[in-house]
């Protein structure tokens, strides 16, 4: 297993957490939140984070391993979003599933959505430093979105395909976002899917 968003392999090869290293990762998140991808080098990126390279490199490896770990952070907060409202439970499943939606598709949330897919294709590709990201990037959410297609009346086994389809549609619906910037299109086909959980 890779280390979670609150350690990281460290040089000599032990995983480490520290205040200081949330500290860091926080600010990148928000950095990134507010300037994308810009073309930024590592000792540029810790100039603008307040540090320096090499404790950016302590802690995180790497330039990359330092986006791996911002993406991290940004879909464990999303699974949290998804955890509170599956805890509302005056809202139905596709309820639910809408609102998660309009959290994804929040233009405020595309350069973390850039990031993503950047670094999606490049893990893919097997570039260094890279690879960690693949490593629970679907099964963190099977469990959560498996137990909202339970709620809404699916068996357990279509329940678990519901999920994967569920995570898949999601992700294809804000590439298709960010491409084609035609959101009343890529709402209507997320309307479509949200209509699932009332079919059961």
């Amino acid at each position: 297993m890779s280390a979670s968003i609150d350690t990281v392999t460290g040089n000599d090869g032990n995983a480490r957490t520290s205040p200081q290293r949330e500290k860091l990762l926080a600010a990148a998140v928000q950095y990134f939140a507010e300037h994308g991808l810009a073309d930024i080098s590592l000792r540029g990126l810790a100039a603008e984070l307040g540090t320096s390279h090499r404790m950016l490199i302590y802690h995180f490896g790497s330039k990359e391993g330092l986006l791996v770990a911002v993406v991290r952070a940004v879909e464990a907060r999303q699974r949290a979003v998804l955890t509170e409202l599956a805890a509302d439970s005056g809202l139905t499943p596709g309820e639910q599933a809408r609102r998660m939606w309009q959290q994804l598709a929040d233009p405020a949330t595309h350069p973390h959505a850039r990031l993503f897919f950047e670094l999606y294709g490049q893990a893919l590709q097997g570039r260094e430093h890279t690879t960690p990201l693949l490593e629970g990037l679907v099964h963190t959410w099977l469990g959560p979105l498996t137990a909202l297609a339970e709620r809404a009346g699916m068996p357990p086994e279509r329940a678990r395909a519901h999920a994967r389809l569920a995570l898949a549609t999601a992700r294809g619906l804000v590439l298709d976002l960010l491409t084609t910037n035609d959101r009343e299109a890529v709402q209507d086909a997320a309307e479509l899917f949200f209509a699932t959980y009332a079919t059961t």
